[in-house]
């Protein structure tokens, strides 16, 4: 398959990106897997990143304002990293962009070179974005790419020569098991340079109750954003899921220190996907597995740097000391920097 992405930017650039063949592929192979699962990139369609962002304004996610915090208190000290030289800023994983308005906002203001690159799997998402920075900040040069994480990489480390400074802002990186963020940091190091930066945002570890709270909300958003995902597969690829029949369920490991989220058959059924050409039977209380979303230790967290190819050059933290803005450099054994 052909790299896949979309360039939006001032020029209104565009090439090519994923069809609906990667989605197909990849619910037929989840659900087919003896522990069903359905991969968590498929939440963010447009209806999905909605009720993502109706998340971050919940009472009970925490996570959103806390790395907003960061982000207005902190500011001089991210970008401390990249004073006296121009630089791409690259957020991976953009959304809407709201806590990144923040950053932005202090680097215009003082005066940074800089080129902001939000990337996103959301169409609809970077289109607003970009159109939003537009208004907001004329004099921001953007360059907005629809893409996966791993087809963006190639093309920045392709396009872009400047230092990078990339971001993973959120708990996006809790996403991934162990093995699979020590994989996709690895991919990330191997896109950047000697000395380029990188700010990772990580949830800590904390109360219990509290993660609980947050992924198992008292207004049901969370629920409907899980859901989403079998709506989409009925939007896109002939579904016929009866969504009254499956129900969220957040639960945390203590043994992996993972927030999981499940769909769960509540009865025993056949569902047809007309673009695969096959039915896939659920026994009652099976559960299909949407998500992971991995709690840290600060150790943990210098760990995964060390594994990957980084190194710390400093932890940022809200005044609760829930969550870390962890700020790392690019460091290439053999490089004459």
């Amino acid at each position: 398959m052909s790299a896949s992405y979309k360039i939006i930017d001032h020029e209104d650039f565009a090439d090519t990106f994923s069809d609906i063949h990667a989605f197909a592929l990849d619910v037929l192979v989840g659900l087919c897997e003896p522990r069903k699962s359905l991969p968590s990139k498929y939440f963010y369609d447009t209806k999905g990143s909605e009720l993502f962002t109706a998340i971050t304004e919940l009472p009970e996610y925490y996570l959103t304002g806390c790395e907003r915090e960061i982000l207005e208190t902190k500011g001089d000290e991210i970008a401390g990293f990249v004073q006296g030289e121009a630089f791409n800023l690259v957020e991976l994983g953009a959304g809407d962009g709201r806590k990144t308005k923040v950053l932005l906002k202090y680097l215009l203001d003082n005066g940074y070179d800089f080129r902001y690159v939000p990337l996103d799997i959301s169409e609809a998402a970077i289109d607003g974005l970009v159109g939003t920075l537009r208004t907001e900040f004329p004099n921001l040069e953007v360059r907005g790419l629809v893409s996966d994480y791993h087809d963006g990489l190639k093309w920045l480390n392709n396009r872009y020569k400047e230092k990078t400074f990339a971001m993973l802002l959120g708990s996006s990186v809790g996403n991934f098991g162990p093995a699979e963020a020590r994989k996709f940091l690895r991919n990330v190091w191997s896109a950047l340079d000697e000395g380029d930066n990188m700010l990772v945002g990580f949830d800590l570890k904390k109360d219990i109750e509290l993660l609980l709270w947050a992924y198992n909300d008292r207004q049901g958003v969370t629920r409907e954003f899980n859901l989403n995902i079998l709506k989409r597969i009925n939007r896109e690829l002939g579904g016929q899921f009866d969504i009254e029949n499956f129900r969220h369920y957040g639960t945390y490991d203590v043994l992996s220190g993972a927030m999981e989220s499940y769909l769960v058959s509540l009865v025993h059924q056949s569902v047809l996907i007309k673009e695969i050409g096959r039915s896939f039977d659920f026994a009652p209380w099976e559960p299909i597995h949407t998500e992971y979303s991995y709690k840290y230790l600060i150790e943990d967290i210098e760990s995964l740097a060390s594994q990957t190819g980084f190194v710390v050059e400093k932890h940022l933290f809200d005044s609760k000391r829930f969550f870390a803005d962890s700020i790392w450099r690019v460091h290439k054994p053999g490089s004459d920097s």
